[in-house]
Order: C-alpha cells, then structure tokens, then sequence
C-alpha cells in the first residue's frame, strides 16, 4: 500500500468534476450509445465550425504561423500580442481602462481558478483566509480545487417564485456577512449548473461589499459577455482593481485549445504569471493564434450575437417545451429560470428517494445527467434541496434531447410512485 500525501489524497478522490469528466470520457470510448446530458461540452455549432476551419487555412497559408503556433513555447503570460489585442477589445466594448498588463493567459479558465484561489486564501501570515460563494447552487469544478481544510464557505440563497414550475434563486444579502477572514467573493455569471444571471444590482451590490471589506470579487464569465454571449438577458460588466474576470474561449467552441482568459489587477496578474510559470511552465498559443484577428476586427461578437445566441436560444426552448409535455401531471417539479449558459436546473420536490439514486437509475438507461448535490461548495449544512436538483445539458441534437427527456419523465414518475 503506498502513502500518498494529503494534497494528492485531496485531488484524486471521487468528485463531481471527475465524474462529469468521466461522463465525456465514456461518449468519447464509445461501445455504447450514451445520451449526453450532464457534460459542459459546447456544441458543435456548423457555422462556427467554419470559422475554426478558415482560420487554421489562414495559419496554414501565412509562411511560419503553424511553426510558430506548435513549434514555440509561449510566454508564462500568454503571447503578447494577443493580450495587447484583449485589452483594446474590452477598452472598446466595456470602457475598461486597462493595458496588456492588466490579462493573463492560462491553460483553462479550470487552472486559472485553482491557482487564483490558492494565491488568495488558505494559510498565511499566522491566519487562515476563504473564498466565499455568496450563493450556491455554484460550479462543480469549484468544490475540490481547496487544498486546505475549510478554505471554501457558502451562503444558501432565497427561493422566489415566479409561476407555475419557474424559480429564480437570489442572493440573501442579509445573510451576506463578509468576516475578516475572507479574501474574495466568487461567482459565475450565467451561473453554472442553475443558468441563473445575477441582476446588474447584485453583481453591483458584491462589488461595493468586497470593496468595503477590502477583499475581492472573482468573476466567472465562462458563459457570459462579452463572450461568448450564452445570454438570454442584458447584462453589464463590472471592473475595478478588486475584481477578476475571468473568461474562456471553450464555449466558443473552443475547449480542446485550453485557454483561459483573466482580466485582474496588474499585482494579481503578475503574481499569477509567475504561478503559471511555476505549475505549467507556459501556456497554449493555439486558442490564442486561432482567434486574435477575430477580436481585432471584431468578429468574435458578430459571431455570438448572430450564430451562438440564437443558437443556444433555440435549444433552451426545445427542451424546456419536452419538459412541460414529458413530465408526470400534477409533479411538483420546479425549472430555474434559464437566463443563459446551457443547462436546464430541476428542482424535483418532495423527491422521494436521493438524486444520485436517480442519476444511477438513468446510466443503467445510457441518460448521463448529473446530480444536484455536488454543486453545493462550501456549504455543508443539511438541506433537503441539494438531494432534489440535477442538471441538464441541452447541446445535443433535439432527437437525442427529446429521449433523454422522455427517459428522464419515466425515472421521475417511478421515483415518486415507488415502482422498481
């Protein structure tokens, strides 16, 4: 039996992310014909497609770029240009003041996370600090990245109804108490798993609380604006020397390349830049090569405003439309409202049996979707809530949408009238 280290037990036991990696995993072996619905792979949009497919032609064409692209490493920063390029892309569409000092690069949006959290929290300087989720339900891929013990905390959020089978979650500002001991707020906007966006007020609101008790707010716009525009309502940016924003190119269609994107003070970047450098040595310049022109003329917003948008605003309502007709009548069953990202979040009341039971009961069925109770980090206490909700990715194909749903309505009606 061989001795591991408490870091190493940490990362390699049993998670919710690995299980939703291990998800992509078994579709991408094949062997059986799986429904998808639980991964945050992006789908694969025809249109954008193309516009990968002229690129690499471009690269291909220019004498030296693909050598460059694949043959040289990059800086522990990212390529110097593309940052130049960035910052006058979120000067022109956000009215940042900011420079290419101000954006680093890392190997995944995931990574930029895991390190961010450790430069911030954990021991140091005789006391401990924490990140808190002002609200969960949060990401998956949050919950084990804190190496040390109770690094994370969180805040259960109010449940407001808005008709029949819709909720939003919101903030509980009143039970927002920021102590000493917390180095940043962290959200994601649209929040995954629950497409939930923040109002323009309550991002507003954390970011005059962070201010006031002198510690951050992180910003997970994976999803968001300016892109890759996974929105179904107006949102605006917030920036300021407090804040990170982080993005990412991979739901853009993008997420074989690794590219994070965070957007920080130029004291946090440098400090990450030389993390960075420490754990990957230098990041990926494919992501960045591929798409720097289409943030120079601009492109990359025609493409989510005209393709991705509509795209994904579609899907949202074909499944939404196979829920309402393919669930039991008379089920109490709650949809969060999908304000943006992917997902469909549902809230099974009075679930008569644990979600991961069900989740079992679907991968004997080939649905993959997953339960709602990893996306809980920080937040330990007991609540009934966290073993009723499970996530659901709608990027596949309608055909494969609406059996997954069907399957997922017949699991549902067994669960609740306890046939086996």
């Amino acid at each position: 039996m061989k001795n591991y280290s408490d870091f190493g037990r940490k990362l390699a036991a049993p998670s919710g992310i690995s299980l939703l990696m291990d998800g992509i995993g078994a579709v991408l072996c094949g062997g059986r014909e799986l429904i998808m619905m639980g991964g945050g792979n992006p789908a694969l949009i025809p249109a954008v497609g193309a516009v990968w497919r002229r690129r690499f032609e471009e690269i291909l064409h220019h004498s030296g770029a693909l050598e460059q692209m694949l043959g040289l490493y990059d800086s522990q920063r990212g390529l110097p240009s593309f940052r130049e390029t960035l910052a006058a892309f979120f000067k022109r569409v956000n009215g940042w003041s900011i420079d290419a000092d101000n954006i680093a690069i890392t190997l995944g949006s995931q990574s930029a996370y895991f390190l961010l959290f450790h430069l911030l929290a954990g021991p140091g300087g005789g006391v401990s600090r924490r990140i808190l989720f002002p609200m969960v339900p949060e990401y998956i891929g949050y919950a084990d990245q804190g190496v040390a013990p109770g690094m994370f905390t969180a805040r259960k959020p109010r449940i407001e109804q808005l008709g029949p089978h819709r909720f939003k979650y919101r903030i509980d500002f009143e039970a927002l108490n920021i102590t000493p001991d917390i180095a940043a707020l962290c959200v994601s906007r649209p929040t995954n798993p629950t497409a939930n966006v923040l109002t323009d007020d309550e991002l507003r609101a954390l970011a005059g609380l962070a201010q006031r008790h002198g510690c951050h707010l992180m910003v997970d716009n994976a999803y968001g604006a300016p892109f890759p525009q996974i929105l179904f309502r107006e949102t605006a940016p917030v920036w300021g020397e407090h804040i990170i924003n982080t993005y990412s190119l991979s739901k853009l269609g993008l997420p074989g390349t690794r590219t994070g994107i965070v957007v920080a003070s130029k004291e946090i970047v440098r400090r990450l830049s030389a993390m960075n450098a420490a754990v990957i040595l230098a990041t990926s310049p494919v992501g960045q090569t591929i798409t720097e022109p289409l943030f120079a003329s601009g492109e990359i917003l025609r493409l989510c405003r005209e393709v991705i948008r509509p795209y994904y605003t579609e899907r949202r309502d074909f499944i939404l439309e196979r829920i309402a007709e393919s669930f039991p009548p008379g089920l109490d069953y709650q949809v969060h409202v999908c304000e943006g990202a992917f997902f469909v979040w549902v809230w099974l009341r009075g679930l008569p049996l644990h979600v991961e039971q069900l989740y079992e009961r679907l991968k004997q069925r080939n649905v993959l979707v997953l339960p709602g109770h990893y996306f809980f980090p920080g937040f330990d206490e007991p609540w009934q809530h966290k073993q009723e909700c499970l996530r659901l990715s709608y990027v596949q194909p309608p055909d494969v949408v609406r059996r997954g749903v069907q399957i997922l309505a017949e699991e549902i009606e067994r669960a609740y009238t306890g046939r086996s």
